[in-house]
């Protein structure tokens, strides 16, 4: 059900854990409003945005350039082969250049954890930033799509099983997710290779062996390797991966009538996740990336409207 929530108002979209229960909902039931059509009513006559993604992207990078055009907020496109970025100008003073000529919103991808620090405590950079994934750190939006669609699915997070599983020391995904599910109340576990899971995600949940949890959970969201991540002596064959970790077809048998598969893509095929069950009936990683453009709809609306 989609509510009539509070509108929510944000200067900057760094991290869910900067986020109340009350915001993260109210972005979650406008981004439903905007799926199901809704409008927004800009309060200005023109609105300005760029997109400076640092690392490849292509989900969110262009999630966000859709959900702008879709709000017809003026997009000022940015390449940084062929920025100042490739004679030594630093993030720092490229946002400050956007700023200084009128951009109202940044959305920023990055290697470097925490870059926005800097940028939202300087006095002369006015505009807003949006943290489209800090290295290893946050990934808001996304966060923040993976909710609604299991908000979608369950109409609650109440007592909701998710399992994490893979690659979680490199995720951001899953590091918001975890945060952001407990908060709401769900039952977090995570799975995968023991060296990629750190004993501080014990805050959150469990770790378990993937087998232990398949049949027992509500939605299996499981993670890409990062391998742009690794150490160059971490090597593994695909097929002992998906064996050991992956959601093979045998596994998804034991699945849950209604569990759902999730992933933040792009997909390692028959790694994470075996290549038939991408697009199953119980998948839901096209509706994932469909439902992010109506979530960042709404954190764009949510960021502008603080102008």
């Amino acid at each position: 059900m989609i509510s009539n929530s509070t509108q929510v108002r944000l200067k900057h979209l760094l991290s869910v854990e900067s986020l109340t229960d009350q915001e993260v909902m109210g972005l979650i039931h406008r981004g439903q409003a905007f799926k199901y059509g809704a409008k927004w009513a800009p309060e200005k006559e023109q609105y300005f945005a760029t997109n400076l993604f640092f690392e490849n992207s292509t989900r969110t990078h262009k999630s966000f350039e859709v959900a702008e055009k879709k709000l017809g907020i003026e997009v000022l496109p940015f390449d940084t082969d062929t920025s100042s970025v490739q004679k030594g100008e630093t993030l720092y003073d490229t946002v400050l250049t956007m700023s200084a000529i009128g951009v109202d919103v940044a959305v920023i991808r990055h290697s470097d954890e925490n870059y926005y620090e800097q940028l939202v405590q300087s006095p002369t950079i006015h505009c807003s930033i949006i943290n489209g994934g800090d290295g290893s750190g946050q990934h808001p939006s996304q966060c923040l799509l993976d909710l609604l669609t299991i908000y979608e699915e369950f109409g609650t997070f109440e007592h909701l099983k998710v399992a994490i599983i893979g690659d979680i020391t490199h995720s951001r995904v899953a590091k918001s997710n975890m945060q952001m599910l407990k908060r709401l109340g769900a039952q977090v576990y995570f799975s995968g290779p023991e060296n990629w899971y750190d004993p501080a995600f014990e805050a959150y949940g469990h770790y378990l062996p993937i087998d232990d949890l398949v049949n027992e959970v509500d939605v299996m969201m499981m993670l890409r390797v990062q391998h742009e991540r690794h150490d160059d002596h971490e090597s593994f064959s695909k097929e002992e991966y998906h064996q050991k970790h992956g959601l093979t077809v045998e596994r998804a048998a034991r699945m849950a009538e209604r569990a759902i598969i999730m992933h933040p893509a792009p997909v390692n095929r028959d790694v994470e996740i075996a290549d038939s069950l991408v697009e199953s009936s119980q998948s839901r990683i096209v509706t994932q990336m469909s439902n992010g453009v109506f979530v960042r709809m709404a954190i764009l609306e949510a960021v502008l409207t603080s102008h």
